[in-house]
């Protein structure tokens, strides 16, 4: 996020927690058996455990999943997965407090800290990820510190190569530490053993070779993934992002709130859908960043 933060929206123009149930039960019946609550940041939504105690219970969703910066996980861990997600995912790009506060802002490293520590303590809430946007001159720094602590604690560290989702909009290349750099310095230091990719997975997932630890690495600049990516997203206000660098977007909210049936919705969404971007074409001439930075679309 910029420095100066984002606009709020109108509660009118967030989607409510029954449209959004009948959107994910429209996506369920279509066949979508994952859902993940993201961001920007979703513990910030006022009674999100109730949100996701009604997506827990529709018909068809197997995996409900969750990304956090970890800010209020403290609090609300316990009530999350009482709800009924089975998957998180927390945000840490850095273990040193300073450096914490230069990329975050907030001085918010030991609360962090705590929040996955209670969340641990809940074995239905494993498997724990934590998710390290990697950049060129920050990261090289904590690249085994962060082996360590994969290795200490029962969670996957997952390096995520930086990407032009920026809202400051200062992306380059030149910022982006590739995942195989970071594996190159690994590999001096512990014999890793990459487990089988599974179909549309976005990482690389890694075990040390004595069992202690698991490691992931999303590289969607150096190594994309578009030609099997699976995934579509619905941001706060119901429009409906086929890719992550999606120049438009697809209206649902609009339609819901017009009367539309069910079929009508569902034809929309296909429509969408049929249209899937197939590649992100970043670092292709011509590329062009989204308007929507990462804080609104979530990972």
């Amino acid at each position: 996020m910029p420095a100066e933060g984002l606009p709020w929206l109108d509660r009118s123009d967030v989607l409510t927690f029954e449209e959004i149930e009948r959107l994910v039960g429209l996506l369920a019946s279509m066949g979508v058996e994952s859902v993940r609550l993201t961001g920007g940041e979703p513990l910030v939504r006022k009674d999100l455990p109730v949100l996701a105690a009604m997506l827990a219970k529709v018909s068809g969703v197997n995996d409900l999943a969750l990304t956090t910066n970890g800010y209020l996980l403290e609090r609300d861990a316990e009530a999350l997965v009482a709800a009924g997600i089975n998957r998180f995912n927390v945000s840490l790009d850095s273990l040193e407090r300073d450096r914490f506060y230069q990329l975050t802002r907030r001085d918010s490293l030991a609360q962090v800290l705590r929040g996955l520590e209670v969340l641990a303590q809940f074995p239905e809430a494993h498997p724990i990820k934590v998710n390290a946007v990697a950049l060129k001159g920050v990261t090289e720094a904590e690249i085994l510190p962060f082996a360590e602590f994969a290795r200490q604690h029962p969670y996957e560290v997952r390096f995520i190569e930086f990407m032009p989702l920026d809202a400051d909009r200062s992306w380059s290349s030149e910022q982006v530490l590739k995942g195989a750099e970071i594996r190159a310095v690994l590999s001096a230091h512990y014999e890793l053993v990459e487990e089988p990719r599974k179909d549309s997975a976005t990482a690389r997932v890694f075990t040390f070779a004595n069992g202690e630890g698991r490691l992931g690495f999303i590289d969607p600049v150096s190594e994309p993934f578009c030609s099997d990516c699976d995934r579509i997203r619905i941001t706060a206000e119901g429009n409906l992002r086929t890719c992550l660098f999606s120049i438009g977007e697809t209206d649902l909210r609009g339609p819901m709130r017009s009367g539309a049936t069910d079929d009508e919705l569902v034809a929309i969404v296909r429509d969408a859908v049929w249209r899937k971007e197939l590649k992100h074409h970043v670092g292709d001439e011509g590329f062009v960043q989204p308007e929507r930075s990462m804080s609104a679309i979530g990972g």
